[in-house]
Protein backbone atom coordinates (compact mmCIF):
# COMPACT_ATOMS: atom_id res chain seq x y z
CA UNK A 1 0.00 0.00 0.00
CA UNK A 2 1.54 3.22 -1.07
CA UNK A 3 2.44 6.12 1.74
CA UNK A 4 -0.47 8.57 2.49
CA UNK A 5 1.52 11.63 1.18
CA UNK A 6 2.54 9.62 -1.63
CA UNK A 7 -0.96 9.15 -2.58
CA UNK A 8 -1.81 12.65 -2.04
CA UNK A 9 1.17 14.21 -4.08
CA UNK A 10 0.09 11.61 -7.09
CA UNK A 11 -3.32 13.12 -6.85
CA UNK A 12 -1.63 16.54 -6.90
CA UNK A 13 0.85 16.55 -9.45
CA UNK A 14 -1.37 16.87 -12.22
CA UNK A 15 -3.48 19.31 -10.85
CA UNK A 16 -0.05 21.39 -10.10
CA UNK A 17 1.56 20.96 -13.33
CA UNK A 18 -2.15 22.48 -14.79
CA UNK A 19 -1.27 25.45 -13.02
CA UNK A 20 2.20 25.71 -13.80
CA UNK A 21 3.58 24.31 -10.42
CA UNK A 22 5.60 21.41 -9.13
CA UNK A 23 5.05 19.57 -5.95
CA UNK A 24 7.59 20.63 -3.62
CA UNK A 25 6.61 18.55 -0.66
CA UNK A 26 3.38 16.55 1.08
CA UNK A 27 2.55 16.00 4.49
CA UNK A 28 0.29 14.63 7.05
CA UNK A 29 0.90 15.78 10.26
CA UNK A 30 -1.64 15.90 14.02
CA UNK A 31 -1.12 19.43 15.88
CA UNK A 32 -2.98 20.76 19.00
CA UNK A 33 -5.16 17.55 18.34
CA UNK A 34 -6.05 18.51 14.70
CA UNK A 35 -4.60 17.09 11.30
CA UNK A 36 -3.05 18.91 8.41
CA UNK A 37 -2.71 17.87 5.01
CA UNK A 38 0.17 20.23 4.06
CA UNK A 39 1.10 20.07 0.22
CA UNK A 40 3.96 22.38 -0.68
CA UNK A 41 3.92 24.39 -4.69
CA UNK A 42 7.04 25.47 -6.62
CA UNK A 43 8.07 26.93 -9.16
CA UNK A 44 10.89 28.95 -10.72
CA UNK A 45 9.45 32.45 -10.42
CA UNK A 46 7.71 32.02 -7.32
CA UNK A 47 4.24 30.65 -5.79
CA UNK A 48 1.40 33.11 -5.47
CA UNK A 49 -1.75 33.36 -3.75
CA UNK A 50 -3.75 32.71 -7.37
CA UNK A 51 -1.44 29.33 -7.32
CA UNK A 52 -2.20 27.89 -4.02
CA UNK A 53 -5.71 28.77 -4.47
CA UNK A 54 -6.18 27.37 -7.67
CA UNK A 55 -4.28 23.48 -6.74
CA UNK A 56 -6.18 23.66 -3.23
CA UNK A 57 -9.59 24.56 -4.75
CA UNK A 58 -9.50 21.32 -7.62
CA UNK A 59 -7.54 18.82 -5.08
CA UNK A 60 -10.16 19.41 -2.43
CA UNK A 61 -12.80 18.09 -4.93
CA UNK A 62 -10.19 15.17 -6.01
CA UNK A 63 -9.50 14.19 -2.18
CA UNK A 64 -13.69 14.12 -1.69
CA UNK A 65 -13.93 12.43 -4.96
CA UNK A 66 -10.96 9.44 -3.89
CA UNK A 67 -11.14 9.70 -0.11
CA UNK A 68 -7.99 8.56 1.10
CA UNK A 69 -7.96 10.33 4.37
CA UNK A 70 -10.53 8.72 7.22
CA UNK A 71 -11.40 11.25 9.62
CA UNK A 72 -11.30 14.87 9.08
CA UNK A 73 -8.17 17.51 8.70
CA UNK A 74 -7.57 20.82 7.33
CA UNK A 75 -5.72 20.88 3.68
CA UNK A 76 -3.20 23.66 3.42
CA UNK A 77 -1.33 24.54 0.35
CA UNK A 78 1.26 27.11 -0.02
CA UNK A 79 4.86 27.13 -1.01
CA UNK A 80 7.64 25.66 1.28
CA UNK A 81 9.33 28.82 1.68
CA UNK A 82 12.72 30.35 0.83
CA UNK A 83 13.74 28.84 3.96
CA UNK A 84 12.44 25.53 2.51
CA UNK A 85 13.51 22.33 4.76
CA UNK A 86 15.16 19.75 2.16
CA UNK A 87 13.85 16.24 2.35
CA UNK A 88 14.42 14.50 -0.86
CA UNK A 89 17.68 13.72 -2.80
CA UNK A 90 16.77 16.02 -5.76
CA UNK A 91 16.10 18.84 -3.13
CA UNK A 92 19.64 18.58 -2.56
CA UNK A 93 20.89 18.07 -5.70
CA UNK A 94 19.00 21.27 -6.63
CA UNK A 95 20.69 23.17 -4.02
CA UNK A 96 24.18 22.17 -3.75
CA UNK A 97 26.57 24.97 -3.36
CA UNK A 98 23.51 27.14 -1.42
CA UNK A 99 23.95 28.33 2.09
CA UNK A 100 22.47 25.46 4.80
CA UNK A 101 21.42 25.03 8.61
CA UNK A 102 21.34 21.88 9.67
CA UNK A 103 19.50 20.96 12.94
CA UNK A 104 21.21 18.07 14.77
CA UNK A 105 19.58 15.66 17.31
CA UNK A 106 22.23 16.39 19.53
CA UNK A 107 25.17 18.78 20.22
CA UNK A 108 28.16 18.14 17.90
CA UNK A 109 31.54 19.70 19.06
CA UNK A 110 29.09 21.97 21.31
CA UNK A 111 26.75 22.89 18.76
CA UNK A 112 23.05 22.03 17.89
CA UNK A 113 22.83 23.76 14.77
CA UNK A 114 25.64 24.15 11.51
CA UNK A 115 25.47 26.61 9.16
CA UNK A 116 27.43 26.10 5.61
CA UNK A 117 27.75 25.78 1.86
CA UNK A 118 25.76 22.64 0.93
CA UNK A 119 28.55 20.62 -0.54
CA UNK A 120 27.17 17.16 -0.42
CA UNK A 121 24.25 14.54 0.37
CA UNK A 122 24.80 10.60 0.33
CA UNK A 123 22.46 8.08 1.97
CA UNK A 124 21.20 10.42 4.47
CA UNK A 125 24.33 11.88 5.66
CA UNK A 126 25.24 15.78 4.36
CA UNK A 127 28.60 17.58 3.80
CA UNK A 128 28.42 21.03 4.37
CA UNK A 129 31.28 23.58 3.84
CA UNK A 130 31.95 25.39 7.20
CA UNK A 131 34.58 28.12 8.06
CA UNK A 132 36.26 25.42 9.61
CA UNK A 133 36.46 23.61 6.70
CA UNK A 134 34.32 20.54 5.50
CA UNK A 135 32.35 18.26 8.21
CA UNK A 136 30.18 15.44 7.07
CA UNK A 137 27.15 14.60 9.57
CA UNK A 138 26.02 11.37 9.08
CA UNK A 139 22.11 10.81 8.74
CA UNK A 140 21.04 9.79 12.44
CA UNK A 141 22.60 13.03 13.83
CA UNK A 142 20.66 14.78 11.18
CA UNK A 143 16.97 16.22 12.22
CA UNK A 144 16.50 19.03 9.81
CA UNK A 145 18.19 20.53 6.73
CA UNK A 146 16.77 24.03 5.41
CA UNK A 147 17.92 26.61 3.49
CA UNK A 148 19.59 29.36 5.12
CA UNK A 149 18.92 33.06 4.50
CA UNK A 150 20.82 36.05 4.83
CA UNK A 151 19.88 39.15 4.93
Amino acid sequence: MAKLTDTVAALAEPIARENGCEIWDVEYVKEAGTWFLRVYLDRPEGVTIDHCEAVSRALDVKLDEVDPIEGSYVLEVSSPGADRVLRKDEHFARFLGQQVEVRLYRPVDGAKTLVGALAGYEDGGVTIETKEGPRTLAKQDVAQVRLYITF
